[in-house]
C-alpha cells in the first residue's frame, strides 16, 4: 500500500472505535498510540498520509500525531524488513559492547545502521535504552522480543534461526 493511498477501512474504523471507547468522549486523542499501532499492523509502517487519517479520526492536529510517531521507535515511518533489530547503544549497553553488537550485525547482514537487507528480511537500527541494562548488550526484535547478552555468537545464531524460519515459511507458501 503506498503512503498516498491510505484509506480507513470499515474494519480499521471499528478497531479504532474500540480503542477510543476506552477513554472519556472528550479525550479521544488518548487512543493515538493504539490507533498508530493498528495502522502499522495493517500496512507495516505509519505513513504521513496515515498520520493525517489518524489525526482526522481523533480530532487532533496532524503535527501532534507526527510527534508521537517520531518520538517512539516502535512506529516505523517507512517499510522495513520482516525482522527489525533494535540494538541498544545507550551507555550501559555501550560499556558492555552494545555498539560492537550493532556493528557486528551490520557487517554480518551487509547493511549500514538503519538499513534493510536486499532481501527485505532484516532491518538493523540502534535504539535508546530498552530497560534491561543488567542483561547488556540487549536488543529488541520486532518491538516484541527482548534478547539479552547478545554477543557475536548469539547474534549469528539468531540471524540463522530467523533465516531458517523465513525460508520454511516461504517453502510452505509455494
Amino acid at each position: 500500500m503506498s503512503a498516498e493511498a491510505f484509506v480507513l477501512s470499515d474494519a480499521t474504523r471499528q478497531r479504532f472505535a474500540v480503542e477510543v471507547a476506552k477513554y472519556p468522549p472528550d479525550q479521544a486523542q488518548s487512543a493515538v498510540m493504539a490507533c498508530l499501532a493498528i495502522v502499522q499492523q495493517e500496512q507495516g509502517f505509519v505513513s504521513g498520509q496515515a498520520e493525517k487519517v489518524v489525526a482526522d479520526y481523533l480530532g487532533m492536529p496532524p503535527i501532534a500525531v507526527h510527534e508521537v510517531t517520531t518520538f517512539y521507535n516502535m512506529y516505523n515511518q517507512r517499510p522495513l524488513g520482516r525482522y527489525k533489530f533494535n540494538v541498544c547503544t545507550n551507555l550501559p549497553c555501550q560499556l558492555r559492547d552494545g555498539q560492537s553488537a550493532l556493528e557486528h550485525l551490520c557487517r554480518r547482514l551487509a547493511v549500514e545502521e538503519g538499513g534493510t537487507t536486499a532481501d527485505s528480511l532484516f532491518t538493523v537500527q540502534k535504539s535508546e535504552c530498552l530497560g534491561a541494562c543488567a542483561d547488556a548488550p540487549v536488543m529488541l526484535v520486532n518491538d516484541r522480543q527482548m534478547c539479552s547478552f547478545m554477543n557475536n555468537e548469539r547474534l549469528d545464531a539468531l540471524v540463522a534461526t530467523l533465516r531458517e524460519h523465513a525460508s520454511a515459511d516461504a517453502a510452505t507458501k509455494v
